[in-house]
């Protein structure tokens, strides 16, 4: 897979404070990248990094396979504060002065304006939009010059729930139509309904870097309970499907470490003479998973 993004040993600190330490990952042509971490745990330093905005203690990055090239962030948009447009002009005029200083073609306001569902409002003044219409605007405004990566910086940070749908739909949109995506955000949600992939950050360190999928698959866990649990209980620890058994209330979580159906399961435990009252069968969610990773830090 074509890399647009190579970060090697990425080092930024502000006197005696250490804001991105010793960071390395790749970004894969077409993927969407989450950055997430709490606030202060480097995800728009490593961003202003990486957009030449901000001067690296050591380290280096390469956008395209090319070092530290200007030419290169022209292919590269992106939204790293909160929208700053002219409050009196139109959605369409702002729109024209970000083409008229990208060096873009005003034939492309429509176009974007209709991605971001906004098309509709285009003769309506700045000053008049929600927030998350404001968002929306800005990342029109990023896709105008047709760049190969957008970056957004906590696209949804401050907007109602109807707002944060519609970023997440838009972003999703843009994304299957092969932008790649970079999205710096603390919230575990939006990471695991809308990137292919993830870089944990926390003090500036990674603690995972890899797909989502790959970070939850493990191979998930039952919820059982049957009439007698002891015997229950027993009769899981002699199937070696499973990695560890443990009573929770009235139930018994049993954790797999090899693939293993309901049905199956279900079956081998007739089998022993044991009828279930309940059988469900569960992944580790994305929260899960985040909370081992930061818990085995600390």
């Amino acid at each position: 897979m074509e890399k647009v993004l190579e970060i090697n040993h990425l080092t930024k600190k502000f006197g005696r404070m250490t804001a991105v330490d010793n960071l390395s990952f790749s970004v894969e042509k077409g993927n969407v990248y989450g950055l997430l971490g709490p606030n202060g745990s480097g995800k728009s330093t490593t961003l202003g990094m990486i957009l030449n905005v901000v001067n690296p203690t050591d380290g280096h990055w390469r956008w395209f396979e090319k070092e530290h090239s200007i030419d290169s962030l022209k292919k590269v948009g992106a939204i790293i504060e909160r929208p700053n447009f002219y409050p009196y002009l139109s959605a369409e005029k702002n729109l024209e002065n970000v083409a008229l200083i990208k060096g873009a073609s005003k034939s492309k306001i429509d176009e974007k304006l209709s991605i971001v569902g906004l098309l509709d409002r285009k003769k309506d003044k700045f000053s008049t939009f929600s927030l998350g219409m404001k968002q929306r605007l800005a990342i029109a405004a990023a896709m105008l010059n047709d760049p190969d990566v957008l970056i957004l910086d906590e696209p949804t940070n401050g907007l109602d729930p109807q707002g944060i749908i519609k970023i997440r739909e838009i972003i999703l949109d843009i994304a299957a139509k092969g932008t790649t995506i970079i999205l710096a955000s603390h919230l575990l949600d939006e990471v695991e309904k809308v990137c292919s992939h993830v870089v944990i950050l926390e003090k500036g360190k990674t603690l995972y870097s890899g797909r989502v999928d790959e970070m939850t698959a493990s191979f998930g866990y039952f919820e059982l309970s049957s009439a007698d649990n002891s015997v229950l209980f027993q009769a899981l620890n002699s199937i070696t499907a499973f990695d560890k058994i443990a009573e929770n209330g009235s139930q018994i979580k049993a954790i797999l470490k090899e693939d293993l159906s309901a049905e199956s399961l279900n079956r081998i435990l007739f089998e022993k003479g044991i009828v279930l009252t309940h059988l469900v069968k569960r992944k580790e969610s994305l929260e899960n998973q985040f909370l081992q990773i930061t818990q085995n830090q600390n």
